[in-house]
């Protein structure tokens, strides 16, 4: 899958603790079917030919359990096509840090692909898609799911105050492709003037873009709790069949 000329690189930011999980062991690191979370996600992006390199962003504390994760055996070949690097104290101060090494690593013209760590049911096809309906686009794009639920918005309350016209309403999902400059410049700006942003698109459209949405499959889910667990090996269980 081309990219347009450009290299194509990704990074994990895999430096939370997923609190939310309520578990000792970080979500990213918790074994489904007997394999990490991390390491399921990782062996799709592994798939994917045309990524040079990918960039695990992860906690200085965590490193040696990325390591025994990701590389049972010490002479993986897989070893080759991974780097690691430190986060920070946010996942955008945590991209930030993996593009940040990017920079210093990779040649010019590069395109990065940002994945979350707790996302291993993303398809293949769904990922070389976004690849191939962005390469050539300067705002970028990513993977998303329309809204099929009636959404309500709710007062201080906690009661109805409108149902919004879910028509127009997307959940955003990862991967997300973007120029490496532009996207390490959108992130710069946001995080300078203290404005929140919760993923990379969000960054970009601070700075004046209109990435693309390309419509996922349902099961690219990301794990946030226990419940998300059950699914998630539903998931991949499913798509082995």
């Amino acid at each position: 899958m081309s990219t347009g000329g450009a290299d194509l690189y990704a990074v994990i930011p895999a430096a939370g603790s997923g609190s939310r999980m309520k578990q000792a062991t970080a979500k990213q690191y918790i074994e489904l079917d007997g394999v990490a979370i991390l390491k399921r996600t990782i062996n799709r992006l592994l798939l994917i030919d045309s990524i040079k390199k990918i960039i695990v962003v992860g906690d200085s504390a965590g490193f040696e359990s990325i390591d025994t994760v990701l590389f049972s055996e010490s002479q993986d070949p897989t070893r080759l096509k991974i780097d690691t690097c430190i986060g920070g104290a946010s996942r955008a101060e945590s991209v930030r840090n993996g593009l940040l090494y990017l920079k210093e690593n990779v040649t010019t013209n590069a395109m990065v692909l940002v994945h979350d760590a707790a996302r291993p049911c993303v398809r293949v096809t769904d990922i070389e898609r976004l690849i191939s309906e962005v390469k050539n686009s300067a705002h970028g794009g990513l993977l998303a799911t329309p809204v099929t639920d009636t959404i309500k918005r709710a007062n201080k309350e906690g009661k109805v105050q409108a149902t919004v016209d879910r028509e127009a309403l997307w959940r955003a999902a990862t991967p997300q492709l973007f120029s490496l400059d532009l996207l390490l410049s959108a992130i710069d700006k946001a995080i300078a003037e203290n404005v929140a942003i919760t993923d990379e698109a969000s960054a970009m459209q601070y700075s004046g873009y209109q990435p693309k949405l390309i419509e996922c499959s349902s099961d690219n889910i990301k794990i946030t709790t226990a419940t998300d667990l059950v699914l998630a090996q539903y998931y991949l269980r499913a798509q082995e069949q």
